[in-house]
């Protein structure tokens, strides 16, 4: 057995003894486990996460009225109408981004329990908000960063995003992409002791509530009614996960949650050749698609964002789509945002167009934006890696190989992915785990909720698989 094997074959001790849940609890059947009884095992009270989230100025953050990009929406409408649309400003969050939420939960409850650290591993804003939430709690903190192809070359947000972490102290170990980033994760979490942090975990989602039920309450407050769609950016699924959890907390059923991702169909995301032709980092559909439809294939047995079971809708849209929202957004209302909030905010200034004037639309998040994180930067980047960039119909995209800006606001559409289709590749993924043929009812019981299809509808593809019901 080589290093590598005999450190995976340690895989489950070294997670158990680094977040402190025991997962195998939470089993019950040959394919279920108990996500509600993971979700209420979370040690703290949602009035208690809240209590934790303000002693450190995290949430509260201000719902802002994009006016002008609503009056644009309406003019470029078919129907010269258009629902109001709203953004969520959590780059007003210590480190910039809505995971802050998450990262304060996780790191209060490694203080409490002893660790002296804290690590995750993330090429995105979540270390920023790790390292951000370890200073003001007096903890360590390692950085397991994605970043480099195998020339050394990162892109300009990547970059960005570790030099962020440095600058909160954060010791961060870069990486080539690829599979050696958890095997140097689990390797640091060994060695050091320190706490998992994990975007899967119980507690990061637990974190998010509180930002689906803000979005509730202040719609409430400021207008009467509650948001008639929420669109969130989806990559690992913990964002919609915890936003929509939120929202029916708050009472917010009726709300449409929305999911949106940047279109990078055709490109790996663990590929070392397609992994620089890639100018979006997250909130594209090599994360959100793989996530959805197969979402315990995190650092965690289990994880706790579960996307399927809260999206009413999922579109897609183009990286040209969001560079030039980025623009119109810093010109049409003075924000300076990053580009993943700015995905959702794409989708929503399409989607608004379905709606009437009087209805509610809100964009769940912005994020704190940085010399790499500009638009020019990474589309300059693309450039040196071969990416034609122009002025067009987005719909000419095609990923790794060009970046069209839409030469008009009527050209930026989003595209809805089929949900059934989703659901159906969910269901395959999980028929392959099943080590015989068999699934009992409370799989069935449990696969129903996961994917929102009757019951009879998981019997019906079970058996097409030739899976026997016991």
């Amino acid at each position: 057995m080589n290093k590598y094997e005999k450190l995976m074959s340690r895989k489950n001790d070294i997670i158990l003894k680094s977040i402190g849940i025991d997962y195998s609890k939470y089993e019950t059947g040959k394919i279920s486990f108990d996500y509600e009884a993971l979700m209420s095992d979370v040690e703290y009270s949602f009035e208690e996460v809240k209590r934790i989230q303000n002693e450190v100025g995290v949430g509260n953050t201000p719902l802002l009225e994009l006016r002008n990009i609503t009056k644009l929406a309406r003019k470029v409408s078919t129907t010269g109408h258009a629902a109001r649309i709203f953004v969520k400003d959590e780059s007003a969050n210590p480190s910039g981004s809505f995971k802050d939420r998450r990262a304060c939960v996780s790191v209060f409850d490694a203080m409490k329990r002893g660790y002296t650290g804290v690590g995750a591993a993330t090429s995105g804003n979540y270390g920023a908000a790790v390292a951000s939430q370890a200073n003001i709690r007096g903890l360590k903190c390692i950085i397991a960063n994605e970043c480099y192809d195998s020339r050394k070359v990162g892109q300009p947000e990547i970059l960005e995003k570790g030099r962020k972490c440095e600058g909160f102290g954060a010791e961060v170990v870069r990486l080539s992409v690829g599979p050696e980033l958890f095997y140097t994760y689990l390797k640091i979490l060994e060695d050091t002791g320190y706490y998992n942090a994990s975007l899967y975990s119980s507690y990061g989602v637990a974190g998010i509530e509180t930002l689906g039920y803000e979005i509730a309450e202040q719609c409430r407050e400021k207008l009467g009614k509650e948001p008639d769609a929420v669109i969130i950016t989806h990559a690992g699924g913990g964002n919609v996960t915890g936003t929509a959890r939120g929202l029916i907390r708050a009472g917010s059923t009726k709300t449409k949650i929305i999911g949106a991702s940047v279109d990078l169909s055709g490109l790996h995301m663990a590929s070392d050749i397609d992994f620089n032709k890639k100018s979006f980092t997250t909130g594209h559909t090599g994360f959100g698609i793989p996530f959805m439809t197969n979402p315990d294939r995190s650092d965690v047995p289990r994880s706790a964002a579960r996307p399927l079971r809260y999206l009413d809708r999922y579109v897609t849209t183009t990286q040209g789509d969001v560079f030039w929202m980025t623009e119109i957004l810093a010109q049409l209302e003075g924000l300076e945002r990053g580009p993943a909030g700015n995905v959702s905010l794409v989708a929503a200034f399409a989607i608004a167009q379905e709606y009437d004037d009087d209805a509610i639309i809100v964009v769940q998040e912005t994020e704190y934006t940085g010399a790499g994180k500009h638009l020019l930067p990474q589309l300059n980047f693309a450039k040196e890696n071969g990416i034609k960039v122009y002025v067009g119909d987005p719909k000419e995209q095609i990923p790794g190989e060009n970046i069209v800006i839409p030469s008009h606001p009527s050209k930026v559409k989003v595209t809805d992915i089929d949900m059934e289709g989703l659901k159906n590749s969910y269901m395959k993924n999980v028929i392959k785990k099943l080590g015989e043929n068999k699934a009992q009812q409370v799989d069935i019981e449990y696969l129903s909720l996961e994917t929102k299809l009757p019951k009879e509808k998981i019997v019906e593809i079970l058996k097409q698989y030739n899976v026997e019901i016991c």
